[in-house]
């Protein structure tokens, strides 16, 4: 049975940006290989897959699938010859197939923690040391690390992310002549590889042998001293962390000289390259607002007045505005004031023997330095405040955990701070979340839209600054985001079928939209934001159709 050929690298159309990035890497594998994110149906796995064909040497082009396991990465025991020969040898995994190669991950960002773990200890010594199942035995593993995502389904832990050397955002929009010619291109390829394979094969073996050329000259090329140093300007002026940067920046400003032909780094080559070394390492330099939310916009009795009407009448009117994070959440400033007499170690829970029933002590805070678990402690508290029955976060390390934030940032939010204080509770979920070593994704969904506002991954140090800048305004696309999320939980289960999902459906209710039919996966637990004298009991009816926990936000 014959292997059908890859579509020709030299045969895709754009993209120049990619293919410069693969080609640099094919030159100098010390970069540090190559991260692409971008949305379905750009080429990415395709111009991945076609880089083989174009590197001089022969190389070994190695996919390493999400459900592998860590032995099938690191390699393990060889039980045929363990079994038939009665010897301890070691049986090669995915590290030791890739030396040399390229070590492709299609999928990056939903690949599980363990394996990422792995991926790093990898790359940063480029040896592969396994100590399992009675062997002990150590390996090169040198590859370029190619990995593709699409930043939609989550995004990559900070740690893998900064050891690709060099990243590419793909936004390219293609015109109607090229989305044209590029499924004419396709539709010729499906109907006989081989030919179309052949017809390019000029193309394909000139750029192999520019590659080649660039690898001999490589080592002849030199970076003056004031390119390093305008090289190491730039990298403070970006704000970067460490020296990886200027150190991959370098790599890649001689790659990009030595492709042009040129033996000495010019001010061109440095700017050729900027983007693929900084854009995945810039930090966010916008300074973050002051703790304490500003006066309302609306300050005048009229205006609020008029507020008021549009808020209770015609709801998806009011035009958006942010509202900065409020400085203490009341769940935090609540519990803080209060303690419990005793705790219940069985269950987790305080109550308090002097009243007789579940309530608030004296000597909460002075239980093992144990926290909050703040899901479990709301979910137990169904539309209850003051909190009467208090969970603890389990000092363990089980299954992994998604806190799925759904937060309404609709018109109505925005009544009495109420968006403000939400932030403030995100706050709360997030601590939570980074101290339990948990993922972390928010969803915002007002002006009948629905944005993912944070990616699934590791609690940001920009968090707060990023509520901030959270605006509120429009109507309430409740069922979208409740199917949005749906879809959302549903690829991380297929990805990672041990994950559980905590989801906070944060909202005041003001919806008139039929949930029928839909389902969320895991807990949840719906925090209502409504702050009316007479409340509508929205919130509940849909707590209720999700099978969810009802807690009202403090007021």
């Amino acid at each position: 049975m014959s292997i059908q050929p890859e579509f020709p690298f030299t045969a895709v159309i754009g993209q120049s940006r990619f293919k410069l990035a693969l080609k640099l890497a094919a030159i100098d594998p010390r970069i540090g290989g190559l991260l692409v994110s971008g949305p379905r149906g750009t080429a990415k796995s395709t111009l991945a897959r076609g880089l083989p064909e174009i590197v001089p040497d022969p190389v070994a082009f190695v996919n390493l699938p999400l459900g592998a396991s860590e032995e099938m990465l690191t390699g393990t025991l060889d039980l045929q010859r363990a079994l038939g020969e009665k010897q301890v040898a070691f049986s090669p995994g995915l590290f030791a197939r890739a030396h040399g190669g390229v070590l492709y991950v299609d999928e990056i960002n939903l690949l599980p923690d363990n394996l990422v773990d792995l991926l790093l200890d990898v790359a940063s010594g480029g040896i592969n040391h396994v100590e399992r199942d009675g062997i002990s035995h150590r390996h090169e593993a040198r590859f370029i690390l190619l990995g593709t995502m699409n930043p939609e389904e989550g995004e990559l832990r900070t740690q893998l992310q900064d050891r690709f050397g060099m990243s590419v955002r793909i936004q390219e929009r293609f015109n109607v002549q090229e989305r044209v010619e590029i499924a004419r291109q396709r539709e010729l390829f499906e109907r006989d590889p081989v030919t179309y394979c052949r017809r390019r094969q000029s193309e394909q073996d000139a750029l192999r042998d520019v590659l080649q050329q660039a690898i001999r000259l490589r080592e002849n090329v030199d970076c003056p001293e004031d390119m390093r140093m305008e090289i190491a300007e730039r990298c403070l002026a970006a704000d970067v962390d460490g020296l990886r940067a200027d150190i991959v920046w370098i790599r890649a400003a001689l790659a990009h000289a030595a492709l042009g032909g040129v033996t000495r780094v010019r001010l061109d080559d440095v700017d050729a390259v900027e983007g693929l070394v900084l854009d995945h390492r810039r930090r966010d330099r916008k300074s973050c607002p002051s703790d304490a939310p500003p006066e309302s916009p609306a300050s005048s009795p009229s205006e609020r007045h008029g507020r008021q009407g549009r808020e209770d009448g015609d709801w998806g009117q009011m035009p958006p505005l942010g509202q900065p994070t409020a400085a203490v959440s009341k769940y935090r400033a609540a519990v803080s004031a209060s303690g419990a007499d005793s705790v219940d170690r069985r269950n987790g829970s305080a109550f308090s023997r002097r009243q007789g029933r579940r309530g608030y002590g004296s000597r909460l805070s002075g239980y093992m330095g144990s926290r909050l678990d703040w899901f479990r402690t709301l979910a137990a508290n169904p539309g209850q405040w003051p909190l009467s029955r208090l969970r603890f976060r389990r000092r363990r390390c089980g299954d992994p955990v998604l806190h799925l934030i759904l937060l309404d940032t609709s018109a109505s939010t925005l009544r009495n701070s109420r968006l403000a204080d939400a932030k403030a509770a995100i706050l709360d979920i997030a601590e939570q979340a980074y101290l339990d070593r948990a993922q972390l994704a928010i969803l915002g969904f007002g002006n009948q839209q629905v944005r993912m506002l944070l990616s699934n991954r590791r609690t940001p140090r920009g968090l707060r600054c990023l509520l901030d800048r959270i605006e509120g305004g429009g109507g309430t696309p409740l069922r979208s985001v409740i199917e949005r999320a749906a879809q959302y939980q549903e690829v991380m289960h297929r990805t990672q079928p041990e994950l559980r999902f905590c989801t906070y459906l944060i909202t005041d209710g003001r919806s008139s939209a039929s949930l029928s039919g839909l389902a969320l996966r895991g807990d949840t637990v719906l925090i209502d934001m409504e702050t009316s004298r007479i409340r509508r009991g929205r919130a509940t009816e849909i707590a209720e159709t999700l099978g969810a926990a009802y807690h009202p936000l403090p007021a």
